[in-house]
């Protein structure tokens, strides 16, 4: 382990992405194979492949508490090296550096550690894992062991970079090594096969969920036709939660864009079973009566609960919409051009006459102005706007490419990520109800703002317990939190400001919604907020600086 928190130094001390591929790739070589699997893990910021479900259940309050535990710093201590590094693994090594005769923990005890504390189900129970395993490990690996526990390594290392540094390690093509990672989810099991040489006999696994392929955002509809010399076929870009649906024999599970199981709607269960086959599936769970969908917020009203009951369901029914199939009886379609597999899905859709099952409408749109006419009709729909796909499309999990557009609404907003939060005054009195956030530069994240409108009573209710058990640091009428909860927020416009870390202020700010759908690291980029600043100062607009592709991405 600590070659591991060494090397994860040696990564965050240089930008160029060479040497960190190179630095990884050398820890990977140096480990024995089982090892360097773990290690490949934990340095996507997991504890556990992105497959697995499993959760730890420790958050940033548990280890405040054991971290100044173990160092018998004070309060006040405490409080200045977080505000120093602003980070818990950071603080933690910093307060316990004095440690030097701690035996040290290996990869091996650390994984195990945290199998345990996924099974454990009292807090009791959890705390003494926690302590047992942070009074062992030396002060490097006490960092790198609550970074991963809390989810974010803040080395300036992506996933990608992983696959890179295992394709340089055991010589292996890069596009090898990435397609398996996409078809297995688990970038230490891509590396043992990697290691064995097994990498093209890796087989796609049902119920392992597939990343989601993602719409590049464009402002008009000429920008479609600048990037795309064909027609386009256009579907309408749906306000709700993009899923994908696994079934096989009598199982079926559905996953979020997050690659989290969605289990809020078992009403879709028996019509997703009552298709022919075994398949996945690609589309958006929408709120829906009658011949219209509604509004997220209807939705989200069923967010979050595990067993609704008969009467939820019937006041909030749900639609599936489909517009894309990416495996059918054996055979994955990702490299089937996308009018293919629509058709198909429509073939798989065919005898399922449900309320809850929709094939997405399409319209094929050859020029700017009949794209512009889909959009408006989309508008009027009540929709988000649009979704233009290439129709020799290939389905390219994760990324962004040329070959789908979206185009939505004029809207100022931005997915943030809440970082602070405060209690309220008069009927809010007693509740945390001002929440500060950020945007995301690099590792770091810098706030630009605060809101305190546009959540429920209940919502405000459920997010101070749940604030309060992940304070980072209790400042009494402020609490640090961990950045976990992400928010998209709507403004009038920006301006320059001394006052956020970002350089910018959001004017007016106000929460649209909880995106549940989004982590941390998907949110928008200080780059980002340049963007519609330099739009805001250029563009003749009275009140906002928006276009139709500002929206946070859904």
């Amino acid at each position: 382990m600590l070659r591991f928190a060494q090397t994860c130094d040696a990564v965050a001390a240089t930008t160029k992405k060479t040497d960190k591929v190179r630095l990884v790739s050398s820890l990977l070589q140096t480990l024995p194979v089982e090892d360097a699997a773990r290690a490949a893990t934990f340095l996507t910021g997991r504890p556990f492949p992105r497959w697995d479900e499993r959760v730890l259940g420790i958050g940033g309050r548990l280890l405040w508490r054991l971290i100044g535990e173990l160092s018998e710093k004070s309060g006040e201590a405490m409080s200045g090296a977080y505000r120093k590094h602003g980070d818990l693994g950071d603080m933690a090594e910093e307060l316990l550096a004095e440690r030097v005769d701690a035996p040290g923990v290996s990869l091996a005890e650390a994984t195990s550690v945290f199998g345990e504390l996924a099974s454990a189900r009292g807090q009791n129970e959890k705390t003494e894992l926690v302590r047992r395993l942070l009074a062992r490990a030396r002060p490097p690996e006490v960092k790198y062991i609550v970074k991963v526990m809390t989810g974010d390594l803040r080395i300036g290392l992506r996933e990608s970079l992983v696959e890179e540094a295992i394709a340089k390690a055991y010589e292996r093509p890069l596009a090898s090594v990435r397609r398996a990672n996409m078809l297995l989810g688990d970038i230490g099991e891509t590396l043992q096969c990697a290691f064995r040489n097994e990498l093209e006999t890796v087989r796609f696994r049902l119920f392992h969920p597939i990343d989601f392929m993602l719409a590049t955002p464009v402002e008009t509809a000429a920008e479609v036709f600048q990037n795309a010399a064909e027609p386009m076929v256009v579907e309408e870009k749906y306000d709700g939660i993009r899923a994908q649906a696994h079934k096989s024999g009598n199982g079926v599970k559905i996953f979020s864009r997050t690659l989290d199981e969605v289990i809020e709607f078992p009403e879709l269960r028996d019509p997703l079973l009552a298709l022919p086959g075994e398949f996945i599936v690609d589309g958006e769970i929408l709120a829906w009566h009658g011949a219209q969908a509604l509004p997220f917020t209807q939705l989200q009203k069923r967010l979050g609960r595990r067993n609704p009951d008969l009467w939820l369901m019937e006041e909030i029914p749900v639609k599936f919409v489909l517009f894309d199939l990416l495996y059918y009886d054996g055979e994955l379609l990702l490299d089937t051009p996308f009018v293919e597999r629509r058709r198909r899905l429509k073939h798989l859709l065919a005898p399922a006459q449900t309320k809850q099952l929709r094939l997405a409408p399409e319209r094929m749109c050859e020029t700017r102005e009949a794209l512009e006419e889909s959009f408006r009709a989309a508008l009027a729909a009540g929709h988000e706007g649009i979704v233009a796909k290439a129709p020799d499309s290939l389905y390219t999990p994760g990324r962004r490419g040329r070959f789908w557009f979206k185009l939505k609404e004029p809207f100022a907003t931005l997915d943030v990520v809440v970082t602070a939060v405060e209690y309220g005054h008069g009927k809010r009195h007693g509740v945390l109800s001002d929440y500060t956030f950020a945007v995301r530069q690099g590792d770091r994240l810098l706030n630009i703002g605060k809101a305190y409108s546009g959540l429920t009573d209940a919502e405000i209710h459920e997010f101070t317990d749940y604030f309060v058990k992940h304070t980072l640091q209790d400042q009494g009428f402020r609490r640090i939190v961990e950045p976990k909860i992400v928010l998209e927020v709507a403004f009038n416009n920006m301006q320059r400001s001394n006052r956020h870390e970002s350089g910018f202020a959001l004017r007016f700010p106000r929460i649209l919604r909880i995106r549940a759908d989004k982590t941390p690291e998907q949110i928008d980029t200080l780059e980002r907020v340049r963007e519609l600043y330099a739009k805001q100062i250029t563009l003749p607009r009275a009140a906002t600086g928006a276009t139709a592709a500002d929206r946070g991405a859904g």
